[in-house]
């Protein structure tokens, strides 16, 4: 294996990782707090994340959408092979990216979660970029992963206002 691969793979390994921590962070929450107030508190968490991540992109709100396309695609790690995004529109009236890979959700399915359960893990660290986007001054909406689907988050980013 080449060291470029190996890399490829430990970065891979390490966003797994970070997957199985949301879960177990999850499972924590939910047996003290119930699962609505352990969804709300992983939400708001991850979401102020990405507010972070989000004020590197502001140069391109609240309408350059080829700028923030080309800014956030360079963002997406090793090229964008461990995602697989796929941009379906951009033009001045939006940005569409579908992912078609996912180790997050990869990992937890290999963990034997149940979809519903994935689901809803997917829906939680979907947020980080509802906040990237708004931090960035764009309007943002996302369909995350559902059983059934193919790939993983579907990101439709809009003008901001």
């Amino acid at each position: 294996m080449s060291e470029a691969d190996e890399l490829r793979v430990q970065l891979k390994n390490a966003m797994k990782a970070r997957a199985m921590v949301y879960a177990a962070f999850y499972d924590e929450l939910e047996a003290e707090l119930g699962a609505a107030r352990a969804e709300e508190i992983l939400k708001r968490a991850i979401y102020k994340r990405g507010l972070a991540i989000g004020q590197q992109f502001k140069r391109f709100g609240p309408n350059d959408i080829a700028g923030l396309r080309a800014a956030f695609l360079a963002f997406v790690p090793d090229g964008g092979r461990v995602f697989q995004p796929e941009v379906k529109r951009c033009d001045a009236g939006g940005l569409d990216i579908k992912f078609h890979a996912c180790p997050l959700k990869e990992a937890w399915l290999e963990a034997g979660l149940s979809d519903a359960k994935v689901a809803k893990l997917c829906s939680i660290a979907g947020v980080v970029d509802d906040g990237t986007f708004e931090a960035a001054g764009f309007a943002f909406s996302a369909d995350t992963w559902r059983p059934g689907e193919e790939g993983c988050c579907f990101l439709h980013v809009r003008p901001g206002g």
